[in-house]
């Protein structure tokens, strides 16, 4: 478990990252600053590389769907670092880290690699904290020089071992009625970085083996409606058929498996491309799956409940209950919203991710 100042200086690095600010990334001797490359300026890129030319770095999801094979990282790496070569401006950089914008002006590369070396650590949370602070995971870098100034520093080590279900608390109790579940209660959940709230909706009264339904949140499907996904049905189905025995659902603020709102959108544009939603977040850079279903177990061990049985069709939810301390007793299935609009949509699920549909 990370300390609470490196908690302090993980949120502080996260809104830096999303302002556009240049962060300071240590591991011990080593270290990198780091700049979000969606939102670099000619003006930002330049203060980055006062001290020299910067790398571009990449996922190796990002490298692959470039075609980066040749000068592939050693396994298990999780940074590739692109030399910038000097057509490789801060135009050119953005196309290549963002398949929206190559889509409009490609750049076949040649793409150079360097090793990371002692850097790969602090590489490595980068990316994390870009994924974390809801980004592109791509980054302009190089090594540290000279003192960070007033720039927010934080620990490679930290970032990559904090755990937001280690480090969540209840600020929030409250009676709220729902359609079809007046007798229902909500209880919210904050983690110490400053990252997004998760609900528990306590409906009717959860017994000692409640029906519990682990739902991610979709503005697209749960507010607006949208017909690409079946969020929204299985939201309003959950919440009925839970209000029949009783039982929680879990509200989880990871939108779109995890990448955040905008990339979500960056996807369904991929997607009316012809790419799969899991091959659409491959090439933004993300893993087909980056949610933390940890996050669930926590609330539910908070709220004294050890036992349930799943309202879901995806096994490695209850792979993750059981792995944080929840005995799983049953699965009960959990299918609803198909339209025309949402086929391929619910056919990845079913025959890339281990849906049971």
């Amino acid at each position: 478990m990370t300390a609470p100042d490196s908690d302090l200086a993980i949120a502080r690095a996260v809104d830096d990252l999303r302002r556009g600010e240049i962060v300071r990334i240590t591991d011990g001797a080593a270290g990198l600053d780091i700049l979000s490359a969606e939102l670099a300026t000619v003006e930002s890129l330049a203060c980055l590389e006062a001290e020299g030319r910067a790398d571009l770095l990449l996922t190796p999801e990002r490298a692959a769907t470039l075609h980066i094979m040749n000068q592939r990282p050693a396994a298990g790496a999780q940074a590739v670092a692109v030399t910038r070569m000097p057509w490789l401006d801060l135009v050119a950089s953005i196309g290549t880290a963002d398949p929206a914008r190559d889509l409009e002006q490609p750049f076949k590369g040649p793409f150079p690699t360097r090793d990371l070396g002692s850097d790969a650590q602090a590489a490595a949370a980068g990316l994390a904290l870009a994924k974390r602070a809801m980004l592109l995971p791509a980054l302009f870098a190089r090594p540290v020089a000279g003192d960070a100034a007033d720039r927010i520093v934080a620990d490679a080590g930290a970032i990559l071992s904090w755990r937001r279900s280690e480090r969540l608390r209840i600020v929030s109790r409250a009676r709220l009625p729902l359609e079809g579940a007046e007798n229902t209660e909500v209880v919210a959940f904050r983690p110490s970085d400053g990252g997004p709230e998760h609900l528990a909706l306590l409906i009717g009264e959860p017994g000692p083996e409640p029906l519990i339904r682990l739902h991610s949140a979709c503005l697209t499907g749960d507010v607006l409606g949208s017909l690409k996904c079946d969020c929204g049905p299985q939201l309003r189905a959950a919440v009925k058929r839970i209000a029949e025995t009783g039982g929680i659902l879990l509200y989880l603020q990871q939108e779109g498996r995890g990448i955040g709102l905008l990339n979500k959108l960056r996807a369904y544009q991929l997607q009316d491309q012809g790419f799969d939603t899991v091959d659409a977040n491959l090439r933004l850079g993300f893993g087909a799956e980056e949610r933390d279903f940890d996050l669930a177990a926590a609330m539910l061990r908070m709220l004294g409940v050890s036992r349930v049985k799943l309202l879901t069709n995806n096994p490695a939810k209850s792979e993750a209950l059981e792995a944080g301390g929840v005995t799983v007793a049953g699965l009960v299935q959990h299918s609803f919203g198909e339209n025309p609009h949402n086929l391929q949509y619910l056919a990845t699920k079913r025959d890339r991710q281990g849906h049971r549909l």
